[in-house]
């Protein structure tokens, strides 16, 4: 069953890029991904080859000027679904519409908690982020009804 719950959070006191945010939610992970669905600018070749070591499928919709890569890369399938204006099929197909859970969450985040931080000192600010996160996943936890069957 899914709850749509946070499994993996990163909060940076500076402005980094996709190719280092990835590794940094993917690793801790216990639980084995079988896809990961990410927006279209961590479409590099170093995010497509963390995923491939990792044995993940990516679902990363190509941008609009892409080209195609090496010869059998799984990117290329999006890029020529791309090209025959077949892309909005591709996320269908692939369950790209998911990634809109986790911006589900992040609003949830701004409207249920409160989105300013109080706290002065930079650590304790990443501190009361991800503890806001954890209470935001209690909150949700709460939310879900317990189906028992009866006779």
């Amino acid at each position: 069953m899914s709850i749509h719950q946070v499994i993996s959070a990163k909060v940076s006191l500076i402005s980094v890029g996709d190719n280092e945010v990835l590794p940094t939610l993917l690793n801790p992970l216990r639980r084995k991904r079988q896809q990961v669905n990410v927006d279209g600018v961590s479409n590099t070749k170093a995010c497509h080859l963390l995923l491939k070591n990792k044995g993940i499928s990516p679902s990363i919709p190509p941008q609009s000027n892409s080209e195609y890569w090496k010869e059998r890369h799984p990117r290329n399938e999006a890029v020529k679904e791309l090209k025959e204006d077949k892309l909005a099929e591709w996320k269908k197909d692939r369950g790209y519409h998911k990634l809109s859970l986790a911006e589900i969450a992040m609003f949830r985040y701004k409207q249920l908690l409160n989105h300013k931080l109080t706290l002065r000192d930079d650590n304790d600010q990443v501190s009361e982020t991800l503890a806001s996160v954890k209470e935001m996943d209690s909150v949700i936890r709460l939310g879900v009804p317990v189906y028992q069957q009866t006779n």
